[in-house]
């Protein structure tokens, strides 16, 4: 009985011959022209691998071409300040990407004279490169027959094969992987990697997949097989996002904002923002802008002008922003420390800030050239 089980497990994981090849066929005529796709530079699959992580391909592009312009190589990104990194990755969100670009760049400029390393497991020793990354990078750019397994290759394996185990688990995975790995082509793990992606980009999306216009959706076991296919992977119930209440203080001198720097680790690290926090239970809005204001800064603010509400969503929350303007009611110090700026909007637009700053931004002047971030 144990046996037998075992054959049919083997059974639901492999792929028919021919699978591969059919795929590539595909792929030669529906391959999107896209911008990492010109050539096979190591260093602009590395940054394209690392933004499509979080990001989709459409909401992508013009934030992996605003990157490539302006650090065309890893050594111009290993030498330019983190926070101009920051700024021009920003509204691209997920910023410990970005820290993990800058920090790699000064680490491949030191020690491996400013390129990427073949092997995958030099590629995983540097900051945010995982498992994915790294095969990605040997497969793309090298050659290295590997299969490069996201999120888009488990989608189309687990359907293909009828695999009903749950992807976040190692041994699903790694069934997967041999799955896929079975079917690819000698000498073809660049071109084969790109077409399971491409496949799972436009056809077999996540939910409604496209199956009649699937090149293997004859061979298909969910096609064949599930009234939805779309049921495959099986997905936990997604969980409520906690909502925040939180209190923004816009400190005024003349045409300048009190700005602050966060920390440079953790959520938004390193960007810039006006100073505030949550709203206690038994606070008031106003109440927690004033206390906030004076534990982060010192500052004791005067009368204070509710502004409006700014609304934003992050992956695993949501928040809604008080806004208050004022002055301080003391002088300002003459010298502010570090990590703290008087600042004009013009300077501030300058500076890396993130998504609620800006509508913040743009609540207060709403009349103004809007110059923040696409997207």
């Amino acid at each position: 009985m144990v046996e037998t089980a075992r054959r049919a497990s083997r059974r639901r994981t492999r792929l028919p011959p021919g699978s591969g090849r059919s795929l590539l066929g595909w792929f030669t005529g529906h391959r999107r022209p896209l911008p990492w796709r010109r050539n096979r530079d190591p260093y602009h699959i590395w940054v394209a691998e690392v933004l499509l992580q979080q990001t989709r391909v459409e909401q992508a592009v013009p934030y992996y071409e605003r990157f490539i312009l302006r650090f065309p190589t890893i050594r111009a990104l290993a030498v330019a300040p983190v926070g101009e990194v920051l700024k021009v990755w920003q509204g691209a969100g997920y910023y410990a990407r970005a820290r993990h670009l800058h920090a790699a760049a000064r680490e491949l400029a030191a020690r491996h004279g400013g390129e990427l390393p073949h092997s995958v497991n030099e590629l995983e020793e540097l900051p945010g490169v995982g498992p994915y990354i790294a095969r990605a990078i040997a497969s793309f750019a090298f050659g290295a027959p590997y299969i490069a397994l996201e999120a888009n290759g488990l989608r189309v394996a687990a359907r293909y094969t009828l695999d009903t185990g749950d992807v976040r688990r190692a041994a699903v995975r790694a069934r997967l992987e041999r799955a896929l790995a079975a079917t690819m082509p000698t000498g073809a793990a660049a071109q084969f990697n790109e077409a399971i992606m491409e496949l799972g980009e436009t056809v077999c999306c996540p939910v409604a997949p496209r199956c009649e216009e699937c090149p293997l959706g004859g061979s298909c076991r969910a096609y064949r097989e599930l009234e939805d296919p779309g049921s495959l992977p099986r997905r936990a119930a997604p969980k409520r996002r906690p909502h925040v209440r939180g209190a923004v203080v816009v400190l005024r001198q003349g045409d300048r904002w009190f700005v602050q720097r966060r920390a440079p680790t953790g959520l938004l690290g390193g960007l810039w923002e006006f100073p505030g926090g949550k709203i206690g239970l038994s606070e008031t809005p106003e109440g927690a802008a004033r206390r906030e204001l004076r534990e982060e800064t010192g500052f004791v603010a005067g009368p204070l002008r509710h502004r409006g509400v700014v609304r934003h969503g992050y992956s695993h929350f949501t928040v809604e922003l008080h806004v208050f303007e004022g002055t301080p009611r003391d002088r300002p110090r003459p010298r502010v420390a570090p990590g703290r700026r008087w600042v004009t909007r013009s300077q501030l637009l300058r500076l890396p800030i993130p998504k609620a700053t800006e509508k913040i931004i743009r609540l207060l002047t709403p009349e103004a050239k809007d110059t923040t971030s696409p997207g």
